[in-house]
């Protein structure tokens, strides 16, 4: 098999892995949730393999497209946050997913989304670019819509800290190393040789995250579902109309094709590997059914993205005129 053909049919490749993550989850679940400690390994890994592909010279033109950041912070800071107060009013009996559900549906993804839209044609080297400010916004405005659609009563506090640890591990040491493998490939035959062979492993490390997260997880959700089928219906009323208001940020900023799809994507796709930790430093009568809600938006957008990565180039293929 070509590296072509692998990207090819890279599709029916990871749908095999959610399929076998979901399997072994459930046959054998006091093993598979020793797979929740190679999530974090595993999605550094394929950030690596992603950076590795990416020419870095561009990432500083990036930050400066204006209309570019204008619609990315509009689609995932304004509409956004909109959809998700309308969907989550029917959850306001249920505090403990109610909040599972904001922290997740409130914060933009910063790590694998840059895979997914790399495989969705969008422009990668943007979505990369743009990561550190919705780091930041996100650091400062997600405590303010807690606040606003919690209501008066909620003492919920946040802490930044699985914020910046994941950003610096998934983001920052998987970006230096990518750099100094492409510079060291121009002068080493070894080191070019290694960057040529991390070009087959995007697709790879890209099931192997699928298999940990839904593998490690699924036994959990499943234990909770009756309790979490409140939930189910504004995830997937979400990944359907997301989406939308991302691509319709884009035509309103007048965006190309590739930078339309790229800001698509960053509206449909949450920060859930991030948020976990921040629902499981929730008060014990929160912490264990706000973290289920967390981790079935994960399944669900991780299945949605699988079509994503179909449905939004063969949608979002025209120029705004």
């Amino acid at each position: 098999m070509t590296k072509e053909q692998l990207e090819t049919n890279q599709i029916p490749l990871y749908f095999a892995a959610v399929l076998a993550a979901i399997a072994f989850g459930l046959l054998a679940s006091d093993a598979a949730r020793h797979l929740q400690a190679l999530v974090t390994p595993a999605i550094a890994v394929l950030m690596y393999a992603m950076f590795l592909q990416i020419p870095f010279l561009d990432l500083r033109q990036g930050l400066g497209n204006r209309r570019f950041m204008a619609a990315l912070l509009l689609a995932n800071f304004v509409l956004v946050p909109l959809l998700v107060w309308a969907f989550t009013r029917g959850l306001v009996e249920h505090p403990a997913i109610l909040i599972g559900a904001l922290l997740v549906l409130l914060t933009p993804c910063i790590d694998y989304v840059v895979v997914f839209t790399h495989i969705g044609k969008g422009d990668s080297r943007l979505t990369l670019a743009a990561t550190p400010v919705l780091l930041l916004v996100q650091l400062l405005l997600l405590p303010v819509y807690l606040a606003l659609m919690l209501g008066e009563g909620s003492e919920v506090t946040i802490a930044i800290a699985p914020f910046v640890e994941a950003f610096v591990l998934l983001i920052v040491l998987p970006m230096i190393l990518a750099v100094l493998t492409s510079a060291g490939a121009r002068r080493s035959r070894a080191v070019s040789a290694w960057n040529d062979l991390w070009g087959w492993l995007p697709v790879p490390a890209m099931a192997v995250v699928l298999v940990a997260v839904i593998g490690s997880q699924i036994a959990v959700v499943l234990r909770d579902f009756d309790r979490l089928l409140p939930v189910i219906p504004v995830y997937i009323g979400f990944m359907l109309l997301a989406p939308v208001l991302g691509y319709a940020s884009a035509r309103l900023l007048r965006l190309p094709v590739a930078q339309a799809r790229s800001v698509t994507f960053s509206a449909a796709t949450r920060n859930s590997l991030v948020v976990l930790p921040l629902a499981l430093a929730l008060p014990d009568d929160l912490r264990g059914l706000a973290a289920a809600a967390v981790i079935t938006q994960t399944l669900v957008e991780l299945v949605c993205e699988l079509i994503y990565v179909r449905a939004i180039p063969a949608l979002v293929r025209r120029n705004p005129r």
